[in-house]
Order: structure tokens, then C-alpha cells, then sequence
């Protein structure tokens, strides 16, 4: 089973959140809880949140353990830049971009449980009927057999 969870327009540049989402991807839920919280990065705090509401959800939804669950995917990717001017001196201006983050966590399963596939029942097509033949004993052969006389 696969959660996706999604937080948009964090205002912490992307390149910062990156440093955090480094440590914690391919880890168990468990150990990246662990992480998170001894991490002195800002934002940390706000993964964390992420990370503990992408667990309730498949706890709630899917009744799974927060054990059984690692973090498969996590990206960080840019969001909207808010523009705003420094002025300086003899009238100029220079230009501030405060950047925003978009941050995507994909929660796996470690061992996922396989449920019993349904056995297929196979049925003759109208051509497989078509095709077959009755010879006169009553056995019937198929047009795909070829008959040798000696």
C-alpha cells in the first residue's frame, strides 16, 4: 500500500529542506521520527508534522503499525518565489526572492501483505468452439491436428 502526503508552500527555501529530506528517505518511520526530532535544521519541525500525519492517516485508513511503514519516495521541489526589493543607495534597488518549498513524502509498506489472488476460470471462445470437430466415434479432435493415413 502507498500514502502520499503533501505539504505546499513551506517558506523555507528548497535547497535548506533538501538537507533534512536527505537524511530521513529510505528510512523506517520509526527511525526518521527519531531523526527528525534531534535534527537542528527549521525544517525539521515541519517534516515531522508531515511525516506524523502521512502515519495517522495509513494507521486510521488501513489499520497498519507505524512499524511496518518506511518513507519510499520524498522529494522537494520549488514552489512560488515572493519578490521583494532592498533599496540601496543613489536610488537602486536590489532584488530578494524568499523562496517556498513544495515537499512530497511517499509512505510503503516493509513487507506488504499479499492477499490470495482469485483462481481464473478459463472459458472457451466461440472460436475454440468453432474450431472443434466431431469425428464419428463421438471423440471430438481439434482442426489444428493433422490426421496421417498409412
Amino acid at each position: 500500500m502507498e500514502f502520499k502526503v503533501q505539504l505546499n508552500n513551506l517558506r523555507i527555501a528548497p535547497r535548506k529542506s533538501r538537507q533534512v529530506i536527505d537524511l530521513i528517505r529510505g528510512k523506517n518511520v520509526v527511525q526518521a521520527k527519531s531523526l527528525l526530532d534531534f535534527t537542528i535544521k527549521r525544517a525539521a519541525d515541519p517534516l515531522l508534522k508531515l511525516l506524523n500525519s502521512a502515519v495517522a492517516a495509513a494507521e486510521k485508513n488501513h489499520q497498519l503499525k507505524e512499524s511496518d511503514l518506511y518513507i519510499a519516495k520524498a522529494t522537494v521541489d520549488e514552489g512560488p518565489t515572493l519578490k521583494r526589493m532592498q533599496p540601496e543607495s543613489r536610488g537602486r534597488s536590489f532584488p530578494i526572492m524568499k523562496r517556498t518549498s513544495h515537499i512530497t513524502l511517499i509512505l510503503k509498506e516493509i513487507n506488504p501483505v499479499v492477499k490470495p489472488a482469485k483462481k481464473e476460470v478459463k472459458k472457451e471462445t466461440t472460436e475454440m468452439k468453432k474450431s472443434k470437430i466431431k469425428d464419428q466415434n463421438g471423440s471430438s479432435k481439434s482442426k489444428n491436428h493433422k490426421i496421417i493415413k498409412s
